[in-house]
């Protein structure tokens, strides 16, 4: 069997945060093809990522798709002039995913049975309330009090408005600031999600990265005195670990980092020097499958909790997942929605999910197939292709 075309899919989709999904599809001269996903979050990205994976025809056409390890350092190694972390990492993640899965469905077997199999029988999900409903208080409670009886135990929402003039979705890092009237409305707003969701519900709280160093230390000593809450992540933006010792060591919270953290030659500092309590890489940015596998395993030696990011589709989900079924040390998986039937539009197979819990389907490979008739009429580029 060799590797025969690489195909990316950028596809629009209403179950998208960012209105489209970014899926490589790696197709073998025996009709066997595995499915990866790279989405990021902004439509330039998108397409950069798109044209890259692309180029990789060239690179990869002829090889075998059994030999992962060598697939993933011949991708890697290729870019690493124009550095090692960002699109080099994610287009090695969407390659070596779409391995994983042509692996699993060549021999019959799940890929966490090839990963050393399960040691839990599902995963523990947490979950984000659709914060555009936060209006009135009522509207608060209702969204929050939908994801409770759904069953979902933890969930994560980003408080901290955007300053004036800002777009509500740019999460950029611009001077660092927040002024004492939003942050008073962000601490009104994590202690009415708290009284909404009740004491037995985690709260997450995430910063996307956006604060300078004074500014994060003075917001979670806010949160700390507001609720209990049972991480604070991204406080600063992930290309300082010296600002993020200074707000670990001055922020009695638990600190969560990783999703823009690219293989494990960046969480090893993270992990060798305290600077975090939970990781939370993401399989389709990190390195993929095998990446994520590494990395838990440096953590678990750490007794560090691994909670991969997983804010975009179902093949992001799922493929996490697999690593997660794996792993001792593992948290919660992450879902960007309550209701995962709104993949159901492009997967041929609906998610298992009940009471917060996802089950892996037993099927070999990733065990999710798309519907590339509903891919086709929903491409958002074409990618010279």
């Amino acid at each position: 069997m060799r590797i025969r075309q690489i195909v990316p899919w950028l596809v629009r989709s209403t179950a998208s945060y960012w209105g489209e999904f970014l899926f490589v599809e790696v197709r073998t001269d025996e009709g066997v093809c595995g499915w990866g996903e790279i989405t990021t979050t902004t439509p330039t990205a998108n397409r950069a990522l798109g044209a890259m994976v692309g180029q990789l025809n060239d690179l990869l056409v002829g090889d075998d798709p059994a030999l992962v390890e060598r697939a993933w350092h011949k991708v890697f190694r290729a870019f690493t002039y124009m550095g090692s972390r960002g699109a080099t990492a994610n287009v090695t993640s969407a390659i070596d995913i779409a391995l994983w899965d042509i692996r699993g469905k060549v021999l019959g077997r799940p890929v966490y049975d090839l990963l050393g199999g399960p040691v839990r029988d599902d995963l523990l999900l947490y979950t984000h309330p659709e914060q555009s409903r936060f209006g009135t208080e009522r509207e608060v409670r209702d969204e929050v009090a939908a994801i409770v009886e759904a069953g979902y135990t933890a969930i994560k929402f980003d408080p901290f408005p955007h300053p004036p003039g800002a777009r509500p979705d740019n999460d950029r890092y611009l001077d660092g600031n927040l002024g004492p009237g939003l942050e008073r409305r962000a601490m009104e707003l994590v202690a009415l999600v708290h009284d909404a969701a009740g004491p037995e519900v985690e709260l997450l709280v995430d910063a996307h990265g956006r604060f300078n160093v004074p500014t994060a230390i003075r917001l979670g000593n806010s949160l700390a005195e507001t609720a209990p809450i049972h991480w604070y992540e991204e406080p600063v933006p992930p290309e300082s670990y010296h600002a993020l010792r200074q707000v670990r060591e001055r922020v009695p919270l638990a600190i969560s980092v990783g999703e823009r953290l690219h293989t494990r030659w960046e969480v090893l500092p993270v992990l060798e020097r305290r600077l975090a309590d939970f990781i939370m890489p993401d399989v389709t940015w990190t390195g993929g499958i095998s990446e994520l596998k590494k990395i838990a395993t440096m953590a678990e030696a750490y007794y560090i909790p691994v909670s991969p990011h997983d804010a975009s589709g179902p093949i992001n989900l799922v493929a996490g997942g697999h690593v997660m079924l794996t792993v001792p040390n593992f948290y919660r998986l992450e879902s960007s929605g309550a209701d995962l039937a709104r993949y159901n539009e492009f997967i041929e197979t609906p998610l298992e999910c009940v009471d917060g819990r996802l089950r892996l389907p037993a099927r070999p490979g990733l065990g999710v197939e798309l519907n590339v008739e509903y891919l086709r009429a929903n491409r958002a580029h074409h990618f010279g292709q």
